[in-house]
């Protein structure tokens, strides 16, 4: 039986463009938890102009990144519309504060860290392709369009976001290291929760 049938709360830990969104939706296909994206959730709130979302948009039309106050609201706030139910965070907690902020409030499971090289992230993001009204991602080798450069659902052509430039993936892969290495540390060693690190294009049959 899988380890993961017991589960009920759990964060995954991967740099952009390691797989998380597309590994969660699996598990939340076969594993009937609740994934929660928190790029999805900020990139929804601010399209929403929830309050939440207009606090979260400040910093992004600044070019900083969102806070950590007000991230582990976003995501507190739809945990508390959940409660009860087993879920996957993806994407969050991104910093020691945000996961100490999140152990004082939930109780997790496990953690499940991709380990992806970054020369392959970069790799990985230069074939990934967008449906920007919807949010579907898309990418050439792992999960194609059924018609190349054109959205399933509404047939509307694809783009790729200007932060998945090389350039900016490099960067976003520098921040992501010197931010997340403490959380994973954190989970690892201080709190001593249930640690599963998954290499590059591994299955998720070890779960």
């Amino acid at each position: 039986m899988s380890r993961f049938v017991k589960i009920l709360r759990a964060v995954m830990i991967g740099a952009p463009g390691s797989g998380k969104g597309t590994i969660s939706g699996r598990l939340e296909r076969d594993f009937g938890v609740v994934h929660l994206s928190s790029g999805d959730l900020l990139r929804n709130n601010v399209m929403q102009g929830t309050e939440v979302g207009m606090l979260a948009k400040a910093f992004i039309d600044k070019g900083e990144l969102v806070s950590d106050e007000v991230m582990i609201k976003l995501v507190d706030d739809v945990l508390q519309e959940i409660e009860g139910k087993g879920w996957l965070v993806d994407g969050f907690p991104r910093t020691i504060h945000q996961a100490e902020e999140l152990d004082k409030r939930r109780h997790i499971d496990m953690v499940i860290n991709l380990d992806v090289p970054f020369a392959t992230i970069v790799e990985r993001i230069r074939q990934r392709w967008v449906h920007a009204p919807s949010g579907r991602i898309y990418h050439t080798e792992f999960n194609p369009p059924r018609t190349p450069g054109l959205d399933d659902v509404t047939g509307e052509p694809l783009t790729q976001r200007a932060d998945d430039m090389p350039e900016a993936v490099m960067e976003r892969l520098r921040v992501y290291d010197q931010l997340t290495r403490p959380v994973i540390e954190f989970y690892r060693y201080v709190k001593k929760i249930q640690f599963l690190t998954l290499p590059a294009c591994s299955s998720l049959s070890v779960i």
